[in-house]
């Protein structure tokens, strides 16, 4: 089986049935990713400091296998309250578990897991996402998926890799960060992730200036080891990666399990005690499971487009907030 990149423009909403939608503040943001309907929801929490929520759910021997939507966010773990307003967005749209069963009236209740990036540091520490910022992410998640049910998408709003959402005051050691997304072909199958990069660790080898994860990008080097890191090394990548492949709940985890190669590939040192990397998978499909040598095809891709979304997200950052990007300091022609 065959895997092919797809244009890097081409992020998560590559994945029919899968929206994004962002809250940018400056110097913090949350991102919503939206599923149409539910999907097979599954985690992996890697860091030594992650800041989650309704992670124990998506354990594959847990109840609950279907989720709504994941909230990405800025603000450590006061950034977790933009999720009250993501379900409020869902509970007005009618999107949410039926408590008494498909099809009864009565309450539902929106199923949405989500993660945290430290940035404290980067602007004023007591700006951060809350309910409202939430709220307007998923409306603006709900206006993509009506956008691409009209075939109306545009690939700079919906697919962005840059300094916006959650990803607008992230740092990537001493570099900017931000949020990078990026997909491929498996077979008939489609599978993307979008990244949060926030990684403690460094994207790029000290020793040649060049990308760990693709050496044909590349900084000054003098330029680079001048920099200094912001004075705390509480950091985190977390991220989502999406799939139309039908995998079981258990797949699902496998998949995410092993999208975290992707951050060790991208960034060096990865998964640090102070880190708290964190990866969701959703599948759309119908949860019957697939093969072997899907699966096997689908891991390595699973590694790729993390790898590839945190090379997007870093390349795309933007300069501002008194970090530097990777623009600034790139060699040209590299």
């Amino acid at each position: 089986m065959t895997s092919e990149l797809f244009d890097a423009r081409q992020g998560i909403s590559a994945v029919p049935g899968i929206t994004i939608g962002h809250t940018s503040l400056g110097d913090t943001g949350c991102t919503v990713v939206l599923t149409k309907e539910s999907a097979i929801a599954a985690v992996d929490v890697r860091g030594g400091g992650p800041g989650t929520r309704e992670t124990d759910l998506l354990a594959p021997y847990n109840t609950v296998e279907r989720v709504h939507a994941v909230l990405l966010s800025g603000g450590s773990a006061y950034g977790l309250a933009a999720a009250d307003g993501v379900m409020q967005a869902l509970e007005e749209a009618g999107v949410g578990f039926p408590v008494l069963g498909k099809d009864k009236p009565g309450p539902i209740v929106p199923i949405v897991p989500g993660a945290v990036i430290f940035d404290l540091l980067v602007g004023d520490p007591t700006h951060r996402p809350g309910a409202v910022d939430g709220y307007n992410a998923t409306q603006a998640a709900l206006i993509a998926g009506h956008k691409q049910e009209e075939k109306e998408a545009s690939k700079s709003l919906f697919n962005a890799s840059t300094s916006i959402g959650a990803g607008c005051a992230a740092t990537a050691g001493v570099l900017r960060g931000g949020c990078g997304q990026y997909a491929m072909q498996v077979g008939q199958y489609v599978i993307a992730a979008v990244v949060i990069a926030n990684p403690v660790g460094n994207v790029v080898d000290p020793d040649t200036g060049r990308l760990w994860a693709d050496p044909h990008y590349g900084v000054d080097l003098a330029k680079f080891m001048s920099l200094t890191a912001l004075p705390t090394k509480l950091n985190t990548t977390i991220g989502v990666i999406v799939t139309n492949a039908p995998v079981t709940k258990s797949q699902a985890k496998r998949l995410a399990m092993v999208g975290h190669d992707g951050i060790a590939i991208a960034v060096r040192p990865a998964h640090s005690p102070l880190d708290g990397d964190t990866l969701f998978c959703l599948s759309t499909g119908d949860g019957t499971g697939v093969d072997i040598p899907t699966m096997q095809a689908l891991s390595a891709a699973a590694a790729q487009v993390v790898a590839r979304g945190i090379i997007a997200a870093v390349i795309g950052a933007e300069p501002g907030l008194g970090l530097t990007a990777f623009s600034e300091i790139e060699l040209l022609g590299s």
